[in-house]
């Protein structure tokens, strides 16, 4: 797919854990106090592309550090972002975001560029997140108002922003998602019959349970939660096909799932365990500080990688001994082999005092 091999072209794809680590975690980094602009206040302003958003938020939750995460809320709409200029995204795709928060910015920043986004996180969530995405609902457009000014005003023009608006929130879905106990396939069924069942379907022949865009814009804090959530990645990936290098694409209109994360960064241990449980599964690219621009660049106190789903191949290829697999393991393997060491010598040492007597 050419759009596949344009996207990788904008990134260095990551080799080794540990000099990534060092390479990310060696400069400075600045403190950015969890992406809270005010946690005691019930409501915030944002602005994103011109567009100001008033967000609603409950300090109890903030004080848990569950943030309402805007990371990348801006950078993932811009026009140049190579998700647009190789179509891999498009007003047919559909978007899936993990771990979503209560904030709603970048559903409400990202649904009125494609065709159906479903927002996933814990239940608690949910009175929060709908009642920011119902508070914004109208801001999208804002920019035709605008436009309208200088022309003669008229009913039309109501009736294009009532559309827009109705559009803004109807193609937006929230459903919960255990990463430990929910199964991935079921996410599209909190759509409706219509938009799950397109064109490309019928051209198909079969459902289509996947998606173009798997997003998840800092969630990565909590080490006990690592392995779950790599796993709900991997498990909604496989819903498409992965992606062969240097091969022809057998299913055109089934592109495989394109998958990006989205993080500050905090603690390198967490990030370390990761990246080393996410390459296990995935290929995974950081993108370029062209592609990112001034606000997430190195050195911004955040991280936006790309990731693809490994095929059978690759997994195989790359599989090694579970003791080895990750930090823990390897100390443990390394503190058994020094007390095999220690034993020996001291069953040397009595066989040799042994002979001695």
């Amino acid at each position: 797919m050419d759009q596949i091999i344009h996207l990788l072209a904008n990134g260095e794809e990551v080799i080794d854990v540990d000099e990534e680590s060092f390479l990310l975690y060696a400069q400075d980094i600045p403190s950015n106090n969890l992406g809270m602009l005010d946690p005691r206040a019930p409501s915030v302003e944002i602005s994103i592309n011109g567009n100001e958003y008033t967000i609603h938020q409950s300090p109890s939750l903030l004080s848990s550090h569950r943030t309402g995460g805007t990371t990348g809320a801006e950078w993932i709409t811009n026009p140049s972002n190579p998700l647009w200029t190789t179509s891999l995204l498009s007003q047919t795709s559909t978007v899936a975001e993990l771990g979503t928060g209560i904030s709603a910015l970048v559903a409400l920043v990202l649904a009125p560029s494609v065709r159906h986004y479903i927002a996933t996180d814990q239940e608690y969530v949910r009175k929060l997140f709908r009642m920011n995405l119902d508070a914004n609902a109208s801001i999208g457009v804002s920019s035709s108002n605008s436009k309208a000014k200088g022309k003669s005003k008229g009913s039309k023009s109501s009736k294009s922003v009532s559309n827009s608006t109705a559009k803004r929130v109807d193609n937006i879905s929230f459903t919960t998602l255990d990463w430990e106990t929910d199964q991935a396939a079921s996410l599209k069924e909190c759509m409706d019959s219509d938009d799950v069942h397109g064109q490309d379907e019928e051209e198909e022949g079969g459902e289509d349970k996947g998606f173009d865009l798997l997003l998840s814009c800092d969630c990565i804090y909590n080490e006990a939660l690592v392995a779950p959530f790599v796993r709900t990645c991997a498990e909604i990936c496989r819903l498409r096909p992965a992606y062969l290098a240097g091969s022809e694409e057998p299913r055109p209109h089934r592109k495989p799932t394109v998958c990006i994360i989205a993080q500050q960064q905090r603690s390198p241990d967490v990030f370390e365990t990761w990246l080393r449980e996410t390459m296990r599964e995935f290929r995974v690219w950081r993108l370029s500080d062209d592609v990112l621009g001034e606000g997430l660049k190195s050195g911004s106190g955040y991280l936006v990688g790309r990731k693809q789903k490994k095929n059978h191949n690759e997994l195989e290829g790359t599989r090694r001994p579970p003791k080895y697999n990750d930090r823990v393991s390897r100390k443990r393997h390394k503190l058994e082999a020094r007390n095999l060491t220690l034993d020996t010598k001291k069953k040397k040492k009595k066989k040799k005092k042994n002979k001695e007597i």
